[in-house]
C-alpha cells in the first residue's frame, strides 16, 4: 500500500524506531505505506518513518478504528483480550503482527493488592499496570514464527 495523503490536522506520531514523539503539520504531505492493526505506518516528506495511532486516523483522512463493543468485552476473558491487543501491534515494515513473528512469549494477568489488574498491555480498561520485558535468550529465530507469518512473508 503507497497513498499520498495531506494531513488535514496537527497530530503527534511516534518515530520509526526511536519511539520519539514528533509533531506533524497540517497540510504537510505523507505517504501511508501501511494500515494495520488500527494504527498507520507513514513517511514525511523528509523521509521519516512514523506511526500515526489509530484514534489520530482523521488526521490523514481516515476513519478511526472503533475501540471493542461492551458485548466484544464482556464475552471474553481478559488475557484473551490481551492476546487480541497484541495481535494489533505490527512491524511498521512487514505485515505480520509481532504474535504471528513469535515475539511474544507469555501476557500474565496479575491482580494488583489495590484492585485492578497487571499486563503487558494497558490500553485496557481494566489495566492499571504494565509490565514489558524484552527477552535475549533464547535468541529469536524463524521457527518462532506461526505458519500463517511464514506463508505470508514467502517462507514456506
Amino acid at each position: 500500500m503507497r497513498e499520498e495523503v495531506v494531513l488535514e490536522r496537527d497530530v503527534d506520531v511516534t518515530a520509526i524506531p526511536y519511539g520519539d514523539r514528533i509533531s506533524l503539520q497540517k497540510g504537510h504531505p505523507v505517504i501511508i505505506t501501511q494500515a494495520l492493526g488500527g494504527s498507520y505506518t507513514l513517511v514525511t516528506m523528509q523521509g521519516y518513518m512514523v506511526r500515526l495511532d489509530g484514534p489520530d486516523a482523521d488526521a490523514i483522512g481516515k476513519e478511526p478504528q472503533a475501540p471493542p463493543t461492551a458485548e466484544e468485552v464482556a464475552s471474553k476473558s481478559l488475557g484473551d483480550l490481551v492476546w487480541d491487543q497484541l495481535r494489533t501491534c505490527y512491524d511498521p515494515e512487514i505485515p505480520v503482527n509481532i504474535v504471528e513473528l513469535g515475539l511474544v512469549h507469555s501476557a500474565e494477568v496479575t491482580d494488583l493488592p489495590e484492585g485492578g489488574k497487571k499486563v503487558a498491555v494497558q490500553r485496557l480498561a481494566e489495566v492499571k499496570d504494565v509490565d514489558v520485558q524484552g527477552q535475549l535468550d533464547p535468541p529469536w529465530d524463524q521457527t518462532k514464527m506461526s505458519d500463517a507469518a511464514r506463508l505470508q512473508l514467502g517462507l514456506m
